[in-house]
């Protein structure tokens, strides 16, 4: 639809003018050099005076060079950049460039850009164009274009119609009065302020009532079907609100009827079910397939609408009320106890799984009704394994830290290893020798108790906790290990003493090697003392 415009731009692009008079904004890296015996002084008198430069510093250095031998003056443009061209840059700069940063290698480009078709040039084609130069690669591989949001009644949303939709006043809520205080506080001539008042009254009598975020953003997203504009009707909106009270009401019946003591399923198999569980966890799996492929084809209004309808047409109307027999009053009835239990376990995966369906189109409700569910199996829970494992966890840092240490990066190769501990931790690190040998590459483990002669003092050691400590055995010969920290020493310092390096080398890679080269030298010491 916008194939043609977006090509017809990039392709009869003019000389754009990206300086702007403004008290704020983007200085423009340029310095403007007056030289003593200039005969205009004023600024800009003579295009080749310009600079452009990362910094002052950099502007100085090339001036010098370009006006060799002579006196002059620097004066940075006063006008910042157009707001466009600073935007333009957003993709980069957010992620920190021109500094190579991680960020900027693992997000950029990005896969999706969500926008308006009003800003296809100012914004995208500026930001594709920067892209492209600095960056090397676009930005980012798809665009989707929000439609734009009209009146109810199709119009545009202007001041002098009294028609523009706050949306901040569709979730909190505003009175008539309210309405027509801030068109009063507007610029608006009187005869335009009197004729909005008049749309304002015939559109919102009563003012706006209050209906939360979830309910705007669902009836944003069930609009974004009518193509390029969204004619927004605000009583659609107060429906949603309607309807988030709706699910308020289900959860409640639901967790009345699991009751305190319901422990949900690990899982469920249908073909155990009654009838109607069958088919709720039927049409809810279709609901899911369908949901997720609308998502990820941004079809945003068949997502919402494939939602909508398995929780009110579905579940509602027609699985909830299906099984109300079973939790009547009659349901004592012993036939009723197997179909009973199955609803209850169908019923917690229904509200379990919809509440995650509905949570990107309304992430508040869902979330606090999902926090009232039944807890997960408390089967599950093993404080007692949660304990050893974090024992192991240290165990295997404290050894990886070690090795580190003492053999640098010479080898990679697996060593033996001895643990000498108190009695209270000996058979826990027993037990989990195989865990602590494959997540530390150890040849081999011995687990002994504290007061063995085994522990050689020349054996490199660190100490997990008061309970216990890790040896590591090196083979004499094997490796030097003050040799490879001196090999690392010398190559560290050869780099950091070259002339261009605290000129070019980022700071915050000058910091890290300065705690690399204090790391090394603290290394250095510790092994002279062994």
């Amino acid at each position: 639809m916008f194939y043609g415009p977006r090509m017809l731009w990039l392709e009869s692009i003019h000389d754009w003018c990206i300086s702007r008079q403004l008290w704020w904004g983007h200085c423009i890296p340029a310095w403007y050099v007056t030289l003593e015996d200039d005969e205009l002084k004023k600024l800009g008198s003579y295009n080749d005076h310009w600079i452009v430069a990362r910094d002052e510093k950099e502007a100085l250095a090339e001036a010098t060079k370009r006006f060799v031998g002579k006196k002059f003056e620097m004066c940075q443009d006063p006008d910042v950049l157009d707001t466009w061209f600073s935007s333009s840059l957003f993709p980069l700069s957010v992620l920190g460039w021109p500094d190579e940063t991680d960020d900027l290698k693992a997000f950029y480009p990005t896969s999706v850009l969500e926008t308006g078709h009003d800003i296809l040039f100012f914004w995208v084609a500026r930001m594709v164009m920067l892209g492209s130069k600095l960056g090397g690669d676009i930005p980012f591989r798809k665009v989707y274009l929000h439609p734009m949001i009209r009146d109810a009644h199709g119009r545009k949303m202007l001041k002098s119609l009294g028609n523009v939709i706050d949306p901040i006043e569709i979730i909190n809520g505003i009175s008539l009065d309210g309405i027509h205080k801030r068109l009063e506080e507007g610029d608006l001539d009187p005869k335009e302020l009197d004729v909005a008042k008049a749309g304002q009254i015939i559109d919102f009598p009563y003012g706006i009532a209050e209906c939360g975020a979830d309910a705007l953003r669902f009836a944003l997203m069930s609009y974004t079907a009518q193509s390029g504009k969204i004619n927004l009707d605000i009583q659609r909106v107060v429906g949603y609100r309607q309807w988030s009270n709706k699910l308020w009401n289900v959860a409640r019946f639901a967790t009345s009827k699991l009751g305190e003591d319901y422990i949900p399923p690990t899982n469920i198999h249908p073909e155990n079910t009654c009838f109607s569980c069958k088919w709720i966890l039927s049409v809810l799996n279709k609901a899911i397939s369908r949901t997720v492929a609308s998502l990820n084809s941004y079809e945003f209004s068949d997502a919402a609408s494939t939602v909508y309808s398995w929780w009110q047409y579905q579940f509602c109307d027609v699985f909830i009320e299906a099984i109300k027999p079973y939790f009547a009053a009659a349901g004592d009835d012993p036939a009723f106890a197997s179909k009973r239990s199955s609803a209850r376990d169908a019923l917690w995966v229904c509200l379990e799984t919809g509440l995650r369906l509905l949570h990107p189109f309304m992430p508040f409700v869902t979330e606090e009704l999902w926090h009232r569910l039944p807890s997960s199996v408390d089967g599950w829970t093993n404080e007692r394994a949660e304990y050893e494992m974090d024992l192991v966890e240290s165990t295997v840092k404290c050894i990886r830290s070690l090795k580190a240490e003492v053999l640098g990066k010479s080898t990679k190769g697996r060593l033996p290893a001895f643990a000498i501990c108190k009695d209270e931790v000996a058979e826990m690190m027993t037990s989990h020798e195989l865990e602590i040998m494959t997540l530390a590459s150890l040849s081999s483990l011995n687990v002994l108790l504290s007061g063995t002669n085994e522990a050689s003092t020349g054996c490199p050691f660190e100490t997990v906790n008061e309970n216990l400590t890790i040896y590591l055995k090196v083979v004499k010969g094997s490796v030097d290990a003050e040799a490879e920290r001196e090999k690392q020493h010398e190559k560290l310092t050869k780099i950091m003493s070259t002339s261009v390096y605290q000129e070019k080398v980022p700071c915050r890679i000058q910091e890290d090697n300065a705690a690399k080269l204090a790391k090394l030298e603290q290394d250095l010491r510790n092994l002279k003392c062994r």
